[in-house]
């Protein structure tokens, strides 16, 4: 069993955003999942790698060559590829559900590839979005006007589980 982490690589974040972060980490080593994620020394993705270490569990980071030297030390494994693409394809697999944590741009394109593959049928996880503090209003709006416009189905709209709190995250572990 595997969750995904997709967050922040920014250090200077609302502290809430590490806190949760630390709490699911730890709700999904103590059900027994392995932790992947971007794998690196900074932001969030630290907090994540620190967090599973500490708790004993698989930590499993997936790198693109050109970031050599940012890898964590307590990943138990690490893979390198060539490409951020061929990156976001190896971080999802056999993952059983993907928690996006608060995070920018590079989030969002891992987000929305993940969201993108689950509607065509070629992702078969769980995909859930920590919503604290309104941070992924914006995006909930959005999906809501695809929705009124006809360009996502009501059905597809429900692929993205959109938290507003660690508890209903844990609760699709």
């Amino acid at each position: 069993m595997r969750v995904l982490f997709f967050c922040s690589a920014v250090k200077d974040i609302a502290p809430e955003y590490n806190s949760a972060a630390r709490s699911l980490v730890k709700a999904a080593c103590d059900k027994g999942y392995e932790i992947v994620s971007g794998g690196t020394v900074k932001g969030t993705m630290a907090v994540v790698c620190e967090t599973a270490a500490e708790c004993g569990a698989r930590v499993r980071g997936v790198l693109p060559a050109f970031m050599r030297g940012l890898e964590h030390p307590a990943l138990t494994d690490l893979e390198w590829t060539d490409t951020m693409a061929e990156r976001k394809e190896k971080m999802r697999e056999g993952v059983d559900l993907v928690i996006a944590l608060p995070g920018g741009i590079g989030t969002m394109d891992e987000l929305f590839e993940t969201f993108t593959l689950a509607k065509l049928g070629q992702f078969h996880g769980k995909l859930a979005v920590l919503n604290i503090g309104g941070f992924y209003d914006p995006l909930a709006a959005l999906l809501d006007h695809f929705v009124a416009a006809n360009m996502l189905t009501p059905e597809d709209r429900k692929i993205l589980h959109i938290c507003s709190t660690t508890n209903e995250i844990e609760a699709l572990l």
